[in-house]
């Protein structure tokens, strides 16, 4: 018979009557979740790593506040959250959120027509170029529209989630992320427009190229 998994409000007894042993247990439970979300914020490995620890040290001095009135994940991802923006304050140059993490819509929207010649020097310069002011756009997003961006549309909570680990109300969600898709896409159309004439120009030199090839 397959033993039944010890929920995380027992875990938080067993520690508050003195169990380290469950303190252990419920970290390395969460490890993962913890590290990965703090990767999804300061896209650097020993960043992460500091917050994984910040978070360690938080939980063990606050978890006997804990009231259970939210899920214990949403809690967390609260202070998590809050380590990460407070480890990016500290930086003056942070790679918030890498253009492989933007959710689906956002990649349509910068990225829905791909050059068929992208093995040409040129054109993976311009690439890594759209890539650099992508990520520099979604890392000038205030803090609030950032969070809610990063936690709806890159690691893909729910509205309610989202709502439970800032303290928001979902209407406010909706309206933070509403508005951070607008800056977002507001800074990046002036890049678009050039990145599109830039490509232009290429295919039609490569177009000539090929011409002359024929002739």
């Amino acid at each position: 018979m397959k033993e039944k998994k010890i929920t995380d409000a027992t875990l938080i007894a067993k520690f508050r009557k003195g169990s380290m042993e469950a303190f252990e247990e419920l970290l390395e439970r969460y490890e993962s979740k913890i590290y990965n979300l703090a990767m999804r914020f300061t896209r650097n490995q020993e960043d992460a790593e500091e917050v994984l620890q910040d978070v360690f040290t938080t939980l063990y001095q606050k978890l006997d506040g804990f009231k259970g009135n939210s899920a214990f994940s949403s809690w967390l991802y609260r202070i998590i959250v809050n380590a990460a923006f407070m480890k990016l304050r500290k930086r003056k140059q942070n790679n918030t959120v890498a253009i492989e993490d933007l959710a689906p819509a956002v990649k349509q929207q910068c990225l829905d027509r791909e050059v068929s010649f992208g093995n040409r020097s040129d054109l993976l310069s311009i690439n890594k170029e759209m890539r650099d002011i992508i990520e520099a756009a979604l890392n000038k997003l205030p803090d609030q529209y950032r969070a809610v961006f990063v936690l709806r549309d890159v690691d893909g909570l729910s509205n309610q989630e989202v709502s439970e680990i800032l303290d928001l109300s979902i209407p406010a969600v909706k309206s933070r992320l509403h508005r951070s898709r607008l800056m977002l896409r507001k800074r990046l159309q002036t890049y678009w427009d050039d990145f599109t004439g830039k490509r232009q120009i290429i295919r039609a030199k490569l177009l000539a190229q090929r011409a002359a090839e024929v002739i």
